[in-house]
């Protein structure tokens, strides 16, 4: 076996391999940086360059395109208030306070730490777990999803901010807009246009929710600092520092990895998941959103945590665990390469540079990470009346040039009033956002798990896979009850 893997490092070693991730990795943390070009978009764009290339190559150049992005989506979450991707929503929570601090760096220096380190622990759980990770993958069916989704859901306590009651209306009006377009049966509903049978998407409910409101903010209410450019202040990141959100960030990690390994989850539950598992254990709960490093640390090393735990089930098993490793299954089948079991049979030395490139990008993506976090910076120091302008033309182009769809920058723009409106009335938009990506994964596995037992609710408590989430949810509902009577009796003790 070892002298596979030094054949494998010496054949990764060359110039097309280094030069395919590097170009990866810093095209990935560019266009991750731009609201609305996700990286999905970037995969499929560089899809067709790969059609010359050497199979390991093509996929390290891919791989590294997917690493970049997720990192990258966290600068403009937090210098604009403009998340990347979904996956990086949680981490404006945290960021964008910071930056207002003038702490844009020691934000951005904490995301790239998380990341990197989320990132480095997902490609060991992809060489030392993906057989046994993907076995637990397949025993999760409609039922086992539907009670990972209603935990998930219970998070909404935890990223609601001072009002659970203001949360739970958020999370509500997020599942209502989820139900918009066709459902698993092929009836509409909401479907008052031809545009709205395909549903919402999540890019213009999530860049309208963030990013605009704080731009009509600027325009509504005139004040003198509205012109004035945010001081950059303290941009070092201290190793104390690192050392005391360091747990969190092991915690995210290893949650980013057991829910990438699950098909069709994704980096956005991963983060909102591991947020609010760090608000709950934090002796620093009260400081969350209002400019917590350990909050960066946790969303930020889960939605890394994904990368490579996502292709545990491409690689064992031939399923894709999300979009992006779906682009990267047709990738694999073009260059002659079949993933599943029979990959590791008759691809050996191949899977093996691919391992050994993978981990290799974690080196490179901290490299990139160091020399252009300094230069992003910068533009927090940049007026907020040039800056919004430019932001929202950048979202409204981004958000065209998915789809080329007017109908989404439509929905782009209610959402910035319905973004608005939530922020006079100090509704939080974590909760809707959470709710709206995880209402149509909850709907789709209750309704197929019912007709799966014929309307049998037992269906959901008879695997130990659904009486451990049973289980999670009773525990956190408690200590969000606790935790409300602690608020209460405060709020009496102090009156």
């Amino acid at each position: 076996m070892w002298n596979d893997i030094l054949i494998a490092v010496s054949s990764v070693a060359t110039f097309a391999n280094v030069l395919a991730m590097c170009a990866g990795i810093l095209a990935g943390v560019v266009i991750g940086a731009i609201p609305g070009m996700t990286g999905t978009m970037a995969v499929t764009l560089a899809l067709p360059f790969t059609f010359y290339m050497q199979p390991v190559t093509s996929i390290l150049l891919l791989v590294a395109l997917y690493k970049g992005s997720t990192y990258g989506a966290s600068i403009s979450a937090i210098l604009i208030k403009t998340p990347g991707t979904a996956s990086a929503a949680c981490t404006i929570l945290d960021g964008w306070p910071l930056a207002q601090q003038g702490k844009a760096g020691k934000a951005l220096n904490m995301a790239l730490v998380s990341s990197c380190i989320g990132d480095f622990i997902s490609n060991i759980s992809l060489i030392f777990l993906a057989a046994p990770l993907a076995l637990l993958a397949l025993r999760v069916g409609p039922a086992e999803y539907f009670m990972l989704m209603a935990f998930a859901l219970c998070m909404v306590a935890s990223i609601s901010g001072n009002s659970l009651l203001m949360g739970i209306i958020s999370a509500c009006l997020g599942l209502l807009l989820a139900t918009v377009g066709e459902d698993i049966y092929g009836s509409f509903r909401f479907a008052m246009t031809e545009d709205m049978k395909g549903g919402l998407s999540i890019a213009p409910v999530l860049i309208g929710l963030f990013a605009l409101p704080e731009l009509i903010r600027l325009i509504v209410f005139r004040d003198g600092q509205q012109g004035m450019a945010m001081k950059l202040g303290d941009n070092h990141l201290t190793l104390t520092e690192v050392r005391r959100v360091f747990k969190s960030i092991i915690r995210g990690s290893f949650i980013g990895v057991v829910l990438g390994a699950i098909p069709g989850i994704g980096p956005s539950a991963a983060a909102f998941f591991s947020y609010g598992e760090a608000r709950r254990s934090s002796p620093n709960r009260d400081n969350f959103g209002k400019g917590e490093l350990e909050g960066i640390a946790a969303s930020e090393s889960a939605n890394n945590g994904c990368c490579g735990s996502t292709m545990i089930p491409l690689l064992a098993l031939g399923v894709p665990g999300d979009v992006i490793t779906g682009v990267m299954l047709g990738a694999f089948m073009i260059q002659g390469l079949t993933p599943g079991p029979l990959l590791f049979q008759n691809n050996l030395n191949e899977v093996y540079m691919l391992f050994i490139g993978m981990m290799f990008s974690s080196v490179l993506l901290f490299i990139a990470g160091k020399l252009t976090v300094r230069y992003f910076s910068r533009i927090a120091a940049i007026p907020q009346v040039i800056l919004g302008p430019v932001v929202l033309m950048l979202c409204i182009y981004g958000i065209y040039a998915i789809s080329s769809n007017t109908f989404d920058v439509t929905v782009l723009l209610i959402m910035g009033g319905v973004g608005f409106v939530m922020m006079l009335l100090e509704i939080p938009a974590a909760p809707f956002l959470i709710a709206f990506i995880l209402g149509p994964m909850f709907e789709d596995n209750l309704r197929r798990a019912l007709a799966i037992s014929r309307g049998d609710l037992s269906i959901f408590f008879q695997s130990p896979i659904s009486w451990l989430f049973v289980c999670l949810i009773v525990f956190f509902l408690a200590l969000t009850v606790r935790w409300e009577l602690q608020k209460l009796r405060q709020k009496r003790a102090e009156s």
